[in-house]
């Protein structure tokens, strides 16, 4: 896989070196059981895989190539680069600016931006519609367009699904911007409409069975439906993708979902004329990842511990997988941990940020998992380690790492 040029103090001493470790003893990627660390008292169960996927190496690579290349410009961000506050606090120190925020509000006019200015499409992707602005402004298009090759990769499935007359059903969060640049590129194709989760699957499969109103599917699916959507004509050939960081398992089991309301309503000899039977369109690293989970989740421990962005949908989905087994916090970086027994942690129910007044245990030894998203710098991830090291008082060296 290519190696990406990103600033070093992304890197870090101690994740760098489990990494490469693992990398020899694993070429391939078939282990995806955790890495064990002693340090101490204290026992760092990290998972096989997490962190800086393709693209987000890609995108930062890209980014500082950017203002490394025109010292001289104004150089934005359509918004977000990623959903990392750390690596976004960056390129804003260096003058990047955001057009939009991560839910599409605009926070600089596009009549504020002329063709000598420098704009960069970040890792989601962008919309149709923002192209054509850019188009038409005489702003350079693809020359810093990160959008990930794994987003793309649904845009062309989608397309695929186009020619062959499919409504495509997008699994995602409506607000994310990698799902409104999807729905917007697949709607050029294809009658589109996105489900949120498995409940808003089964009130869709309930209209097309008929057992719900056009009213009702009004009610639910208003905002998340492409234009001049027929509810009545486009839910009679379906296929499924879905946002490339969503729940593998869940993807999987709404597309099971629908294949079985089709054959409800069309029976099984004629599936094939309703239900293109695509495989789930996750990326590499949001497959990874996950699965690294699932092997966490087969282990002892007494905390788990995610760090990333509170906005990052794959590492939301890796928060929810971990809290079924453990005591589970999700936090920025080191600076959310003021000291053994408090922490500032981000609830992904009731999003907001809780204040934790029992967090790292006391006994003679502790387990403690570490993951992290896709979009987290292992620098950060070194640093959480770094502060639980100090908090327990265990004197430490980069060199007892193997």
């Amino acid at each position: 896989m290519k190696k990406f040029d990103i600033p070093t103090y992304y890197r870090s001493p101690i994740i760098s070196k489990v990494k490469l470790n693992r990398r020899i003893g694993d070429p391939r990627k078939k282990d995806f059981s955790p890495t064990r660390i002693n340090i101490g008292k204290v026992e760092f169960i990290i998972a096989r895989h997490f962190g800086f996927c393709y693209g987000v190496e890609n995108a930062i690579e890209k980014s500082y190539q950017a203002i490394n290349d025109h010292p001289n410009k104004r150089i934005f961000l359509i918004s977000q680069m990623i959903h990392n506050p750390d690596v976004n606090a960056d390129l804003q120190s260096m003058g990047v600016r955001f057009i939009q925020d991560t839910d599409g509000t605009q926070l600089i006019s596009w009549d504020e931006i002329n063709a000598d200015d420098i704009v960069i499409i970040p890792a989601f992707g962008t919309t149709v519609e923002t192209e054509r602005i850019m188009t038409e402004k005489g702003l350079d298009v693809q020359k810093y367009n990160t959008t990930c090759p794994f987003v793309e990769k649904v845009w062309n499935r989608s397309a695929k699904l186009g020619e062959t007359n499919h409504t495509i059903i997008i699994h995602g969060k409506h607000k994310h911007e990698e799902t409104r640049a999807t729905f917007s590129h697949s709607e050029q194709n294809s009658p589109s409409i996105i489900v949120n989760d498995m409940e808003e699957s089964i009130l869709l499969g309930d209209y097309i069975l008929g057992k719900k109103s056009t009213e009702e599917f009004y009610t639910v699916f208003r905002d998340k439906i492409s234009r001049k959507f027929n509810p009545e004509k486009d839910l009679t050939k379906i296929g499924v993708v879905n946002q490339t960081t969503m729940l593998a398992s869940e993807t999987q089991e709404i597309a099971e979902y629908f294949k079985q309301v089709m054959i409800e309503k069309y029976g099984n000899d004629d599936l094939s004329s309703h239900f293109a039977d695509t495989r789930d369109t996750l990326c590499y690293a949001t497959n990874d990842n996950q699965s690294a989970t699932f092997e966490l989740l087969q282990q002892e421990a007494d905390i788990a511990v995610v760090v990333g962005g509170y906005n990052s949908s794959n590492t939301t989905h890796l928060v929810e997988l971990l809290e079924k087994k453990f005591p589970t916090f999700f936090i920025r970086n080191e600076n959310e941990i003021n000291a053994k027994d408090h922490v500032y942690a981000f609830d992904i129910h009731s999003k907001k940020v809780v204040d934790h007044r029992s967090f790292l245990p006391e006994k003679e030894e502790v387990k403690i998992i570490i993951t992290s998203g896709a979009s987290c710098p292992d620098s950060v991830v070194d640093r959480v380690m770094q502060r639980i090291i100090q908090l327990y008082g265990i004197p430490f060296s980069q060199d007892d790492i193997f």
